[in-house]
């Protein structure tokens, strides 16, 4: 591994990526696939290690440890990339005016062009107890996992996964299937209501009732706090009470603006603010991923992400290039119901749905009738294909 930038000299890069996820590191491994041969300096949070995030909701099912989610140290990374990696390093400040960046090591890093890929963090409505912070989870990356596997490694536990969006709905299945005893608590009636209209959602509750799964939905959460005979005690909105060992917090991700917004950056609650060419509003300066909203809209999906860093890559590479976003449909991973979504980008003027029971299509429309977006569960995901071809582009 290179290495770590001296603690007795400012440095320099050519280009300098914060955040170390698939943004940050595709768009590393597309300069350098292009033939980009600048200095690269990436600053990772965490280990720096190379994983796939979509892998950390599938991981109990496949009885993966840790080490097995890991696609590259971050020595072997930063080989292959032939870039600086700077791991458990937060960027403290950002100079725009004199290009550079303090980190908490005290060092001070300039650049010629920055790239701020810092994702998005987990969101917290409620507060836990000091003495329970330690079996209170959230699961955003590759050192969140390891923690989380280690407090379920002595067996089948009894795990409270707090919010039914995508994160809540996919890693209750898979902790199900990896033989835990699963609850989901959340304050809406029917799971992934971002993605599903509600019949849809609740055929997917029905799965996870039918499996076992215990849903606590319509409720919100009251106070949690230490119970009897070490367990956790949830106390909902409407004083009932239930007992876990562990809690899940999946209660929604918000994009990591604080260094933007701190420096003077455009932001919104959406993310920093980027054109289609996924530059700010420093002409130095670029977002990438989750953290972006790219004119107006932040899709925090695998392929608007891919697609951003494929066209940033040709535009640092003297070649400006705009970012196209399609009809791309949302996988969940949920095996007990299969589900394919595309929701509509505004608000439909109907859902016309199709179906019963688990095999389900439901489709949005405009006041015209065009089709706006689509949920699919059970066998109708076979359509996704179909109906992606119909459906507008998210980001044309």
């Amino acid at each position: 591994m290179p290495p770590p930038i001296p603690k007795t000299a400012d440095t320099h890069a050519a280009l300098v990526i914060i955040g170390t996820g698939m943004a940050g590191i595709g768009l590393a491994r597309a300069l350098r696939r292009q033939g980009d041969t600048r200095t690269i300096t990436l600053i990772s949070a965490d280990s720096g290690d190379e994983y796939s995030k979509p892998l950390l909701s599938t991981g109990f099912a496949k009885r993966l440890a840790p080490e097995q989610l890991a696609q590259r140290n971050a020595a072997a990374l930063a080989e292959e990339l032939n870039a600086q990696l700077v791991i458990h390093t937060h960027v403290e400040h950002l100079d725009m005016d004199n290009q550079t960046i303090q980190l908490s090591t005290g060092q001070q890093l300039g650049y010629d062009d920055l790239v701020l890929a810092t994702g998005a963090g987990p969101h917290r409505p409620f507060s836990v107890p000091e003495e329970l912070a330690g079996r209170c989870f959230t699961v955003n990356d590759l050192d969140d996992y390891r923690r989380f596997h280690a407090a379920l490694a002595s067996g089948p536990a009894r795990v409270a996964v707090i919010g039914a969006g995508l994160v809540g709905c996919e890693f209750a299945n898979d902790l199900y299937a990896g033989g835990h005893h699963v609850s989901l608590f959340a304050p809406e009636t029917s799971p992934l209501p971002r993605l599903l209209p509600e019949p849809l959602g609740n055929a997917l509750g029905n799965a996870f009732k039918e499996a076992g799964i215990q849903l606590r939905l319509g409720h919100s959460i009251r106070k949690i706090s230490p119970g009897h005979h070490n367990d956790i005690a949830i106390e909902l909105d409407n004083r009932d009470r239930f007992q876990a060992d562990i809690i899940l917090m999946a209660t929604g991700l918000a994009p990591r603006i604080q260094l933007a917004e701190a420096a003077g950056l455009a932001v919104t609650n959406s993310g920093i603010q980027v054109d289609r060419q996924l530059r700010t509003s420093h002409p130095h300066i670029y977002a990438l991923g989750d953290v972006a909203c790219v004119d107006g809209i932040n899709a925090m999906y695998i392929q608007p992400l891919q697609a951003s860093a494929k066209a940033l890559a040709a535009t640092l590479g003297g070649s400006p290039t705009h970012v196209h976003f399609g009809a791309w449909p949302v996988i969940v991973k949920t095996p007990l119901l299969p589900v394919v979504a595309y929701p509509p980008s505004t608000q439909p003027a109907q859902w016309r749905i199709e179906g019963e029971q688990g095999e389900m299509a439901a489709f949005a429309e405009d006041k015209d009738g065009r089709l706006i977006g689509f949920a699919l569960t059970g066998g109708c995901v076979r359509r996704k294909v179909e109906l992606s071809r119909a459906a507008p582009a998210l980001l044309g």
